[in-house]
């Protein structure tokens, strides 16, 4: 799979009833339209059952919310193997989100086998010290998202800046070319527009994309502060 570019618009469809089967085929549509007219990288994450059908309808980078630490496909009843999504096409995976922690050991393990199947890797990080020691690991993202402002439409990059420069510091001191993510609350152009002024290099958005009533309108909010201070 190839890499995905920057400024990069992640968007997480969760488990949200707006994101599920037909409808996460027409958000993935708008996302591309958005893209397309902006020029902007946008990622779709939508739920496992829907993966297949979004990656057939959208040109647009199609991520896994997860994968289980388990090397290659065989007998792994109920896993997410990364060696299958890559060979349905899928373009990388969202790991060790707030809602689906995983073990640090469980995260080095995961962005080993997806980078060796060929898949972008964006892992979420709760500190800018978690943020730290997960770019030890080489992924090709780290989302830094305080917990408790995810959903609540108080961006990280708005209410707590310094998380975001203290996490893009940390994690450049290890890995220069591990690239950082702000997610959290993201819910405007102007959370968009300081989280890249902050050093970030993308935002990872749910709710506030997935629950809108005009989702497109937020899209095109969101990519034209992008491509504003991308310029």
């Amino acid at each position: 799979m190839g890499k995905v570019a920057t400024p990069l618009i992640l968007v997480n469809f969760k488990a949200y009833k707006e994101a599920c089967g037909e409808r996460a085929v027409a958000l993935a549509k708008v996302c591309e339209k958005v893209t397309e007219d902006f020029g902007v990288e946008i990622a779709v994450a939508p739920q496992f059952f829907d993966l297949v059908k979004v990656r057939e309808a959208v040109s647009i980078p199609v991520f896994s919310q997860h994968i289980d630490p388990v090397p290659k496909a065989g007998a792994f009843t109920g896993h997410v193997v990364a060696e299958n999504l890559s060979e349905l096409g899928i373009d990388g995976t969202v790991l060790n989100h707030s809602e689906r922690k995983l073990s640090e050991e469980g995260v080095k393990k995961c962005i080993g086998i997806a980078n060796s199947c060929g898949l972008v890797t964006v892992a979420c990080a709760d500190t800018p010290e978690e943020a730290e020691r997960i770019a030890k690991f080489s992924p090709d993202f780290v989302a830094i998202e305080p917990p408790e402002l995810i959903g609540t439409g108080v961006s990280v990059s708005r209410a707590k800046p310094e998380v975001v420069t203290r996490a893009v510091e940390k994690v450049k001191s290890v890995n220069e070319s591990v690239r950082v993510l702000c997610g959290a609350g993201i819910s405007s152009g102007e959370d968009v527009e300081k989280a890249l002024e902050l050093g970030a290099e993308g935002v990872l958005v749910a709710s506030a994309v997935v629950k809108a009533e005009e989702p497109q309108k937020v899209l095109e909010e969101f990519a034209a502060s992008a491509k504003k201070l991308r310029g």
